[in-house]
């Protein structure tokens, strides 16, 4: 990037992507333009393969870490030369290595970035996002995606996956599996199409109606393609085979000749991937499409720099003028909506609520403590009452008595469906104040001493728990237990371990 465009800041923020994938590693920096697109500023790919020995030793070796962490060190200082806003994640290598937290502690500490490792399904739905970005919304789709370590697979209407799955068979799992990197004979070839189909069978139900449209992204997907094709960017299932066969008849030479030398190696493991993620989605062929995952964690960090439209802002100002009304303790209520709104985002794959209940959370957690006004005793009844009885601008009536009822619940009792409270609400609402009890509940235990020691915050998902990775800028022991203790409502909710990952300043 060079400096001129640097000075131009003005015209936007500036995003930043990082992929740490299993075959290489890629930066993307680009601007939000005030049209709401992004502008490409510059683009890094570095074949560190974080993935190298992984599949076959469970760790990834001290030499490629040391690899791994020099490129993020460079992209870390890129990213901070241009002030950038940057969400950096780690796929299958980091996600299935016994020491990929060592990873995650080494890029905060050496080159000051969080790496998020993020799940299967997070993977396939930022895949999404940034392949189907700007699609009709009425259109439906498929997307495959074919990584060092996994394929992501997601069905989608307009740019919103309905369904989303990942498959732990990849380009380079199966070639350290198979020894595929040379040239293949037919037994073995037979045995590695064996292992690919029934991983499908497995991972991937067949009982969704197939869209017109099917994309793949990747560089494998993409090398493939071309070479498969017999014209333009789109391969038929019959050419992809034909390509598998081929491919693994030759030796590793005349295999370079074709592709780059590393992707050479894992082609022919790529290709029976995609062949039989064809035959058993019963698709005809594969249109290969330049985004991924990098375009769809910039896509989702401008939607979070966006994230409140001018309604919203006027809703939240209203909670914050109904709070005032009451003397309510303002610092606290502004960092438990904070913390909220926070873990909302962050677990919007876990919970998968519309982005509508977003402004139910927010008004709630501001508005949790005004029955305090009443009386300290019983104080969430009392604020349930206020809210429910007053005039909140920018909330319907429906969406004023749902926020009251979530407020409600910040305390003592859970909204168990056959409460007498929560009869007149439909299966949906009562599902819906579940969940955003069970998020409020943590925030406010997160600022229980209403002293906010926590400076911020990241929820992830992973293997079965939530992590929440908190920064404190003060001893926090009472939040720590606070949090513990409303850990087995949201267990409860959401069949998900709390984990709690603390860190001081």
């Amino acid at each position: 990037m060079t400096k001129p465009a640097l000075k131009e800041n003005h015209r936007g923020e500036i995003l930043g992507a990082i992929d740490v994938g299993t075959n290489a590693v890629r930066l993307e920096l680009a601007r939000a333009l005030p049209d709401g697109s992004l502008e490409t500023l510059h683009q890094e790919r570095d074949p560190v393969r974080p993935g190298e020995g992984v599949f076959a030793t469970g760790s990834i070796p001290p030499e490629v870490a040391d690899r791994l962490l020099s490129t993020l060190r460079r992209y870390g200082a890129l990213c901070r030369r241009d002030c950038a806003r940057v969400r950096a994640v780690a796929t299958s290598a980091i996600r299935e290595a016994r020491n990929g937290s060592d990873i995650v502690k080494r890029a905060l500490d050496e080159a000051s970035l969080e790496l998020e490792v993020v799940s299967g399904r997070e993977e396939a739905r930022l895949i999404c996002l940034g392949v189907l970005h700007g699609m009709p919304p009425r259109s439906r789709s498929l997307v495959i995606d074919i990584g060092g370590g996994s394929t992501e697979v997601a069905l989608a209407r307009g740019e919103q996956p309905t369904d989303l799955w990942s498959i732990a068979v990849g380009a380079m799992r199966l070639t350290e599996m198979f020894g595929t990197s040379a040239r293949v004979s037919p037994a073995r070839l037979s045995l590695v199409r064996s292992y690919a189909a029934e991983a499908f069978r497995e991972g991937l139900p067949r009982s969704h109606p197939l869209p017109s449209l099917a994309f793949g992204s990747s560089g494998t997907i993409n090398a493939l393609i071309s070479f498969a094709a017999s014209k333009g960017r789109s391969a038929t299932r019959k050419e992809i085979t034909k390509a598998t066969e081929h491919l693994a008849d030759m030796g590793i030479e005349e295999r370079r000749r074709h592709f780059d030398p590393r992707r050479a190696e894992i082609v022919v493991a790529g290709a029976v991937i995609l062949e039989a993620a064809l035959a058993h989605l019963g698709l005809s062929a594969l249109t290969s499409v330049d985004t991924g995952l990098r375009n769809g964690i910039l896509v989702d960090l401008l939607r979070r720099s966006a994230r409140q439209s001018p309604n919203d802002r006027e809703a939240a100002q209203g909670a914050l003028n109904l709070g005032r009304r009451f003397d309510f303790d303002e610092r606290h209520a502004t960092k438990v909506g904070s913390l909220a709104v926070a873990l909302f985002e962050d677990l919007a794959d876990l919970h998968r609520l519309p982005f509508s209940a977003r402004r139910l959370i927010q008004a709630a957690a501001i508005l949790h403590d005004i029955g305090n006004a009443i009386s300290v005793h019983k104080h969430h009844k009392h604020t349930h009452d206020l809210i429910a009885n007053a005039d909140v601008p920018g909330y319907t009536d429906r969406e004023r008595e749902l926020v009251a009822i979530v407020a409600r619940y910040h305390r003592r009792s859970t909204p168990h469906r056959k409460r007498a409270d929560l009869a007149h609400l439909s299966h949906t609402e009562v599902i819906t104040v579940r969940k955003l009890s069970a998020l409020l509940r943590l925030a406010n235990a997160l600022d229980a001493s209403h002293q906010q020691p926590v400076h911020s915050m990241r929820a992830t998902e992973r293997n079965g728990s939530v992590t929440l990775h908190l920064r404190l800028r003060a001893p926090a022991d009472l939040e720590l237990w606070d949090v513990h203790r409303e850990g087995s409502f949201f267990r409860e909710v959401y069949r998900r371990r709390l984990e709690l990952s603390p860190r001081q300043g």
